[in-house]
């Protein structure tokens, strides 16, 4: 397994990544396209968990908000490797890189059906339910 990071939104990793998030938030959730895909790309780092194989699992962005925060958004894990922790990996790998790079929090929109995923990995709720692409979202944060 491998986690690899990039802002190149022309790069090989940015582009698997790309299609992961449209395998699961497109195809398997109905977000539509130009929701999934915004404007601010190219100020993400994209993160990327290969398998042994070299398949991608799991993906995630991290847009920075401040100096000191960053926002996790566009956690995905492809459906056959769900139940494996790559999600947790994706996110403990994140949240170093976070720390390596000075941030010092990160928030969260948590679909509902991934307040537990987060909760567990130590984020917590702090505001009220919001809907984003017809689903239900609670902002979440945890200070690193």
């Amino acid at each position: 397994m491998k986690i690899v990071h990039t802002k190149d939104t022309m790069s090989a990793i940015y582009l698997e990544s790309i299609a992961l998030r449209q395998e699961v938030f497109v195809q398997e959730q109905g977000v539509p396209m130009d929701i999934e895909i915004d404007r601010y790309e190219a100020e993400c780092i994209h993160c990327l968990l290969y398998t042994d194989m070299n398949e991608a699992a799991a993906t995630c962005r991290l847009l920075p908000l401040t100096d000191n925060q960053l926002k996790l958004q566009r956690m995905a894990v492809k459906k056959i490797y769900r139940g494996q922790h790559y999600g947790r990996l994706l996110i403990d790998n994140a949240e170093l890189f976070a720390k390596q790079q000075g941030y010092t929090s990160i928030t969260l929109g948590a679909q509902v059906t991934a307040l537990g995923f987060y909760e567990i990995l130590g984020y917590t709720i702090t505001g009220e339910a919001f809907t984003e692409a017809g689903i239900t979202h609670y902002p979440m944060s945890k200070n690193l």
